[in-house]
């Protein structure tokens, strides 16, 4: 999948803007708070119909404006070329056309345009909670598979219905014992398909934090769920657990209490790791999603690197250019407010490339490198 060329009208910081992309490197340059990473946020809207900043859609529109629209034409891997226009208006539901063709569920889209993004938000996935790294492997297993984002929202609506009675003092066993049947009957498929991906995605992670580092350091992942034992089973386990559960007034055990240990020298990685090894375990991390998805989906994903060089030694900033111009990804989109980067970048891969100028929430494509 190609971006080919992109319109914003009165998204965030950006009035209007209008860019056509290099089929390989897109790079950003700008200082802090000029709408770069503004910018990559229209890009992830488009594919997933939400900002991957977790803010709300009042806030993707210009301050004063009515509404937001994306208009995208991408060129896809089998030679087609599909449209896209996104409508975002606060109070309103979002309207999003493919080809003209409005979905009628937006939940459809998902995965059809994919697309993986390296930001400074993303060491949540490290220094945060368990949700957010549930989030991570959800996010990843919905855009190749539509049977586990269908099974993981009924999951959720259920577990939701459970929880409001567990907060009443109408919580009578009849009826959570319905409750805890059709969770059971979801359960086992979205514990097997979570191993299933962590099994395929630990080597590809391992091979990336080693090329980035340069072996330095021994990192694994381990994948911890309370109903490993029981196969992703869970009505024996709440049965159990419903008395603790009533007290609690929410449901203490089951997948939305699953985890994914991330560690540096067999000890957490939050607690011991140094800026630059929690940012190369952060990269290695996407770039297996990268790799795994690239995989999984017909379309090869478009690539987000914002702002991702800083707080990374000299060594470790060129093996992650060395990867990224590799054949092993496609088209890339790079935000930076070092200029020198950007253009020692271009200049090491020798690609077809564009620059672009961010200042004030213009864009202007810039046509050669400065030296």
């Amino acid at each position: 999948m190609i971006l080919d060329r992109l319109h914003i009208l009165n998204f965030k910081s950006i009035a209007s803007a209008s860019c056509i992309f290099s089929p390989k490197v897109n790079c950003f340059i700008g200082l802090n708070g000029m709408g770069k990473t503004n910018m990559l946020d229209a890009l992830h809207y488009l594919s997933f119909t939400k900002s991957h900043l977790s803010i709300t859609d009042s806030l993707a529109v210009r301050q004063g404006e009515e509404a937001s629209i994306l208009e995208a034409v991408y060129k896809s891997d089998f030679g087609d070329e599909r449209q896209l226009l996104l409508q975002i208006r606060p109070g309103h539901r979002k309207i999003l056309r493919r080809n003209k063709k409005e979905y009628t569920k937006l939940s459809e889209h998902i995965g059809a345009f994919p697309l993986v993004i390296v930001s400074p938000q993303d060491y949540q996935l490290i220094l945060g909670g368990s949700d957010e790294r549930r989030r991570f492997v959800d996010r990843q297993l919905s855009q190749q598979d539509s049977v586990y984002m269908a099974a993981l929202a009924q999951y959720h609506r259920i577990l939701e219905q459970r929880n409001v009675l567990l907060k009443s003092l109408s919580a009578s066993d009849p009826v959570l014992e319905v409750l805890d049947l059709q969770l059971e009957q979801v359960s086992p498929l979205i514990y097997e398909r979570r191993c299933a991906f962590i099994r395929d995605f630990i080597p590809l992670f391992q091979h990336f934090y080693t090329a980035i580092s340069g072996g330095r350091d021994q990192v694994r992942l381990d994948y911890s769920s309370s109903l490993s034992d029981e196969g992703g089973h869970c009505l024996e386990a709440l049965r159990t657990a419903r008395q603790r559960d009533r007290l609690m007034g929410y449901t203490t055990l089951g997948l939305h209490k699953d985890d994914l240990q991330m560690l540096l020298e067999g000890e957490l990685i939050r607690k011991v790791g140094s800026e630059g090894q929690n940012k190369t375990f952060l990269i290695a991390l996407k770039f297996a999603q990268y790799a795994l998805l690239s995989k999984t989906n017909p379309e090869r994903p478009l690539l987000l690197l914002d702002d991702i060089f800083d707080k990374l030694d000299a060594e470790r900033v060129e093996r992650i250019i060395r990867l990224v111009g590799g054949s092993d990804f496609g088209q890339i989109f790079i935000t930076d407010t070092n200029r020198k980067h950007l253009d020692e970048i271009v200049t090491s891969w020798g690609e077809d490339y564009r620059l672009f100028e961010v200042s004030e929430g213009e864009i202007r494509a810039i046509d050669e490198p400065r030296s």
